[in-house]
Order: structure tokens, then sequence, then C-alpha cells
């Protein structure tokens, strides 16, 4: 994927939401709120990321397991689930990886702007908007980024998105 584009849409430069390792720290953060099972850190995770990704089975499970295996959360059955608590060490880690959890959650939350683009009604605008970016993007490279030219593309198009936040606005 492009620099840009991977910049823009808060993307790591492999197009994945999260990179390695990274679940098993979201996780950890999760679990360190309140004890789960796995539906439910399924959802959480989804909420937390505004529904721009959605975990699955195959990636929460394993990852629990993991965390199991290496002490930091334990399981306990009850009603027939699991549900998922950390242990000492898995809030020592908590805090140890501090940092890095919350750049993960910083760059979850700005990837999460665009998950809106999921939602049907998006797709009124989107080709409109897309057309207009395009046509901003070309004259920008056209102008071999001439400072004058940027400028002048990013004062249009902050004033568009002005307007349109004041028909939001108008609306309430």
């Amino acid at each position: 994927m492009h620099r840009l584009a991977a910049h823009l849409f808060g993307l790591r430069s492999s197009g994945r939401f999260f990179g390695p390792g990274e679940v098993r720290l979201a996780l950890l953060s999760l679990l360190g709120t309140s004890p789960a099972h796995g539906y439910e850190l399924m959802q959480r995770l989804e909420r937390r990321c505004d529904g721009a990704y959605s975990a699955s089975a195959g990636t929460i499970y394993p990852t629990l397991q993991q965390l199991e295996d290496e002490r930091l959360v334990k399981a306990n059955s009850s009603g027939g689930r699991k549900t998922y608590a950390l242990t000492t060490d898995g809030t020592r880690e908590l805090h140890r990886r501090a940092a890095d959890i919350a750049e993960l959650w910083r760059r979850a939350e700005t990837r999460s702007e665009w998950g809106v683009l999921q939602h049907p009604d998006a797709a009124e605008i989107l080709s409109p908007a897309m057309r207009l970016a395009k046509a901003a993007i070309k004259v920008v490279v056209k102008s071999r980024a001439d400072p004058a030219v940027v400028d002048a593309i990013r004062e249009i198009l902050e004033e568009a998105r002005s307007a349109v936040e004041r028909v939001q606005r108008r609306r309430r």
C-alpha cells in the first residue's frame, strides 16, 4: 500500500488494522478494565474500533490461549463459558506496555474514523468526494508539490469540510 494512503487511513504498511502482537495488547487492555468471555471481548474490540475492525473467533481465542499460556490471564469457567481475567503478571505487562497500548488505541481511533464509509448511506456521496480528492491530488502532483499550490488546495478542502460540517450543525 502506498505510504500516503497508509498514513491517511491510519493503516500499517501491510494494510492490516493491527500489527503483529497488537491484538494481544488490545485484549490485555480490554481485560484491564474488567474480566470478560471471548465473545464479549470480540464485541468490546469492535466497539472500541467503532466498527472499523471486526475480530474473528480465529483471532481472539488463540490469542487468549497465548495469554493464558504466558500466565498473563486466567480463565475461569462459569455457566459453561470461560471468563478471562488479568493475573498479577498480566497487570504488570499492561503497565509495562502502557505506551505501546496508548499508541495502538490512538492509531485505532484514527483508523476508526473511516469506519463510517461502511455505512450504506455513505455510498450517496462517496463518488463525488473521491472525485474531489482525485482532482486535488492531481493538481498537487502536477505542480510538483509547489507549496503555494498545496496551501491553496488545502484551504479549498478545509473550506469544503467546514461547509459540510455546517450542514450537520444546522440539522441538529
